[in-house]
């Protein structure tokens, strides 16, 4: 199934000095797993991210996306716009069964959600991505062991696979408007994008 255009492996890595360890900074629509003790770090508005680990293994990965609206800037139907979502789960879901976690064993927190989208709000689009990944990791019998969803403000989360630490910062002021633009334009990307395929599930 193609749906490149709102999710891929994330490939921004740098040495992160204030936690002497390696950092990979994940983007809307991209997602990142590893084996290694490591930090994931990321900017949410709108958009939400899963963390998810293996609480024995420590094998452990993080995503960020958000559910489309339609071309015309309405609501999409659930159905449709949960198609996404779901996509965004499994990718993360399936790499980490590939690096040997096991399914059993899994422990998720979950962040983002915030209604911070400028003429995006009367969508509720932090709600429904919050309520979507509540929902979702329910009826897949994961465990949520945090989760800080909604409210007004973006949050920068720093996530340790290897043991499951998160530590998320809400950013009350912003010095420019990177996280806006890189949430609309990827709005605006997987709105127009495609639904084609099938998603295959463990």
């Amino acid at each position: 199934m193609e749906f490149d255009f709102i999710s891929s492996l994330a490939p921004n890595t740098y040495f992160d000095r204030h936690f002497d360890c390696e950092a990979v900074k994940i983007l809307p629509g991209e997602y990142f797993v590893t084996q290694r003790d490591i930090v994931i770090v990321t900017v949410l508005g709108s958009c939400v991210s899963v963390c998810l680990r293996d609480r024995i293994s420590g094998i452990g990965g993080m995503n960020h996306f958000m559910l489309p609206g339609n071309s015309d800037g309405g609501i999409s139907p659930i159905s449709v716009s949960a198609r996404y979502g779901v996509y965004a789960m499994e990718l993360l879901l399936n790499h980490l069964l590939k690096l040997g976690a096991r399914r059993n064993c899994f422990e998720a927190k979950v962040f983002g959600g915030g209604s911070v989208l400028r003429g995006m709000t009367a969508n509720n689009v932090g709600d429904r991505n919050a309520e979507f990944v509540r929902e979702y990791l329910a009826t897949e019998k994961i465990q949520v062991v945090a989760e800080d969803l909604l409210d007004i403000y973006p949050r920068k989360v720093y996530y340790f696979p290897a043991t499951g630490r998160v530590l998320v910062k809400k950013l009350k002021s912003l010095h420019n408007t990177t996280l806006y633009d890189r949430e609309m334009e990827y709005s605006m990307r997987i709105k127009k994008g495609p639904i084609s395929g099938e998603i295959d599930l463990f």
